[in-house]
């Protein structure tokens, strides 16, 4: 694979723009090839051939000669002059000076080199400030470990004396006589990150004229090896004072803590010394030294992809023009703070190791293995069994057809009856696997737009679903329901005995397929399962969980399933309230189906308007309660046009139903494509869209919102009724409700995509994790 593919595949996505535009020197370079050729040979001098020595020293992968800067060579052989001057900040900045623009092509290479300039500078200042911004943070995380070998202390003390205190006060009993079992405990292991990694100017590898060799996985060493950076971790102080100090943070991220919340006015608690919040604390802080060590990874790969960038370039300069430039420009890039700064290596080794022996009993193995989870691997069976289960689909489907067709049973009295019992139940299926088919395509094309749906959705590293796999599992379930449409068709119509059967098919095919769902075992994809069962239960909770990505967005998916949800209302009648026996439609009859048949349908509505009331007390952002507002418009809209539906089609229900409907359809495509999309942009440079576009072609956006509003007023069909003699009522309401996941398929991809460049803008590549202590000072509360 050639460099520049490689280097925009390993590219932290959402820092795209901070990574050398490779591309755009490339493009310099191409036009500078372009006009040595209309003007010269190809082939490159005899004399900078013969000038050429034998390498024995490298420089970021380039092969350089030995010596100073200048020392060797005519003073007629320097290309450019580098000059390093202090800019805002008294941050460096480099400016480079091409000493040969006098000749033919000289004022393409001056571009190329002011351009080379702009980027090593925009690289190196992106690189010093997410280096402060990790230094910032491992400040905090010092402090936290402080207060965590505190707390586990104080744990430790009082199991052993079987004290019952839940409380602690300045009376509490310290440990300062124990002084010498705390300093055992924690085994003057280095436990600080900061205390033993804040790197001063003087303590920076020196610059070498010779440099290192470019390797991702090379730890530089200072030049007394990085030791006396690395101080070992001493409690100043008895380690009890420091919880005199501190307070629990309440995340509100369960319904008990929620509604503790909402009665306290404070989002911090006081200790209370049990195992419970220790085992709370430890998990916390866990999940931010994970957190921290691949932020630290990120930025590490970031440094290491750009220099390889840098010595691409300058190699592709030298083999183009014919000049020796390469060495002079690449011993700056080596000398600048995004290739000899070691702070991010070091902070790496420290949180190894505090991790390590804080949190993984100093077992190596299972510590790095938490820090570092393997990369998925895609296996051929995946693929083989997709490719498998979609044939045996298609054949299943083409049985199923040629069945009907030879019994005529669309023309048979026996045949509407059975359409308009059975088929309902097994359009449930359908629903599902269309759903999950959008959600595959969805995939591909995030993956193939370099959209961070895994980042965005939270998934644990190595855990997420592929298109493959995805698609793996709707074809599956595409047999297993086509399998029993099949059967319930045959056995039905066959013989009269096979009856009781026939009717416990799709009853037996739905349990088996929530029980794959619910199943805890570690089998079908179970992490991936388990992270769907909790979005749900989070979704159905609301608003007692904060509003994730994740939770939102599954919801949204949900309320384009009305009538999938309505076929478990039709499970419930047919199989709970006898109409299996009878095979006719008697489930209007019964009060809890129509009763169950208003409430399912909003629901999913009603979980969206409770999600937005809790993200606008978490946020405080009037938006959200517009939002919500939208998601009642709906409800409205839709318990006026089940009304109507019941009522057979009154006039007075069919006006209500229309403007309640176009007031809902009207405020949910709006806020569809302005705000979900964050499309129709009046400031926009390009026109009617918005600034940045993952899709090349426009033109895509465009038939997007087309499709979007067409789609979105199919239903109106339901509210109409549209005579159409050869279609039954059924097959009209499955082929709307078939619309409607499409249409929530289009839009999850533009969804993501506006998601996805909203966190390029900020350069948010990971979430923040809140830490389980917050420290005050008595001293500063008492003079505010």
């Amino acid at each position: 694979m050639k460099f520049g593919k490689d280097f925009k595949k390993q590219m932290v996505p959402e820092w795209a723009e901070a990574y050398m535009d490779y591309n755009g020197l490339k493009r310099i370079l191409r036009e500078l090839r372009e006009y040595k050729r209309n003007k010269h040979s190809v082939t490159p001098s005899k004399d900078f051939e013969r000038r050429r020595s034998p390498p024995d020293r490298t420089i970021s992968g380039i092969e350089l000669q030995s010596g100073s800067l200048r020392s060797n060579g005519d003073i007629e052989d320097q290309v450019i002059d580098v000059n390093t001057l202090h800019g805002d900040g008294c941050r460096e900045v480099y400016k480079t000076k091409f000493l040969r623009q006098s000749e033919e092509g000289g004022d393409i290479e001056a571009t190329f080199f002011r351009k080379l300039d702009q980027e090593l500078n925009k690289v190196n200042t992106f690189y010093n400030d997410k280096v402060e911004e990790v230094k910032k943070e491992a400040n905090n995380l010092d402090k936290q470990m402080e207060a965590l070998v505190a707390l586990r202390l104080k744990v430790k003390k009082l199991d052993q004396y079987g004290s019952r205190s839940k409380r602690h006060n300045n009376s509490a009993v310290h440990l300062t006589s124990n002084k010498s079992s705390a300093d055992d405990n924690l085994g003057n292991e280095p436990t600080g990150l900061t205390s033993g990694l804040q790197v001063n100017e003087e303590h920076r590898r020196e610059p070498s004229t010779g440099g290192s060799e470019v390797n991702p996985n090379h730890v530089k060493n200072s030049s007394s090896d990085g030791r006396e950076l690395l101080k070992t971790y001493t409690q100043k102080e008895d380690p009890m004072e420091v919880l005199e100090h501190v307070r629990i943070t309440n995340t509100l991220e369960s319904p008990i803590s929620t509604i503790k919340g909402v009665f306290k006015d404070s989002r911090e608690e006081e200790l209370s010394f049990d195992k419970e919040e220790l085992k709370r604390v430890e998990e916390r802080l866990r999940a931010a030294f994970i957190q921290f060590y691949h932020q630290l990874q990120l930025l590490k790969h970031y440094s290491f992809m750009n220099l390889s960038a840098f010595s691409k370039i300058m190699k592709k300069y030298e083999k183009i023009a014919s000049r020796r430039a390469a060495r002079s420009y690449m011993l700056i890039v080596d000398n600048s703070n995004v290739g000899s700064s070691d702070e991010v290596t070091n902070l790496l080794e420290r949180v190894e190791t505090t991790f390590i022996q804080k949190f993984s009993n100093s077992n190596r193995r299972e510590g790095m293995k938490s820090l570092r989870p393997k990369a998925k691997r895609e296996g051929h069976s995946v693929t083989f069994f997709s490719g498998f289960f979609s044939g045996c689909s298609i054949a299943l489907l083409v049985a199923i057809v040629l069945s009907i067709e030879a019994r005529k049973l669309l023309d048979k009295e026996e045949g509407a009856e059975y359409v308009e019992n059975i088929f309902p139940l097994y359009s449930l299926f359908g629903y599902i696997i269309l759903h999950m088919l959008m959600y595959a395509a969805d995939i591909y094309f995030w993956r193939c737009y370099r959209v961070n749906y895994a980042f965005i959705f939270g998934f644990k590293k190595g855990t997420e679903l592929g298109y493959r796999e995805v698609f793996l599992l709707a074809t599956g379930l595409a047999v297993l329901s086509l399998g029993g449409f099949l059967a319930n068709l045959h056995l039905d119509l066959s013989a009269e005995k096979y009856k009781t059967v026939t009717e416990l098919v799709p009853l037996g095919l739905l349990a088996l397929v929530l029980a794959i769902t619910f199943c805890p075992f570690k089998i079908i994809y179970h992490s991936s399962r388990f992270f769907f069962i909790r979005s749900l239960f989070h979704c159905t909770c609301a608003p007692l969980y904060p509003e994730t990505f994740p939770d939102f967005f599954l919801a949204d998916q949900l309320t384009s399933q009305v009538q999938a949800l309505r076929s478990f209302v039709l499970y419930v009648c047919y199989y709970g309230l006898g109409e299996s026996s009878r095979r006719q439609s008697k489930c209007r009859s019964h009060g809890l189906y129509n009763t169950l048949y208003f409430i399912i349908a909003v629901v999913p509505f009603w979980m969206r308007f409770l999600q937005c009331i809790r993200r606008f007390c978490d946020e405080k952002d009037v938006k959200y309660i517009f939002n919500g507002l939208k998601y009642l418009s709906t409800i409205v809209a839709v318990i006026i046009r089940t009304v109507y539906e019941m009522e057979k089609g009154k006039t007075s229900w069919m006006v209500l139903a229309l403007i309640s409907s176009a007031v809902a359809t009207t405020m949910n495509t709006y806020w569809d494509i302005v705000m979900d999309w964050g499309l129709l942009r009046k400031t926009s440079k390009n026109k009617y869209l918005r600034d940045r576009l993952v899709v090349p072609h426009k033109i895509v956006y465009f038939a997007a919102m087309v499709l979007n509003v067409v789609l979105r007023l199919a239903w109106m069909q339901l509210v109409l009724e549209f005579k159409l003699r050869t279609v039954n009522k059924v097959t009209i309401t499955t082929v709307i409700a078939f619309l409607e996941v499409i249409r929530r398929g289009i839009w999850s991809f533009f969804r993501l995509e506006n998601e996805h460049l909203n966190n390029v803008g900020q350069y948010r590549a990971f979430k923040s994790v809140p830490l389980p202590f917050s420290y005050y000072d008595e001293d500063a509360d008492k003079d505010d």
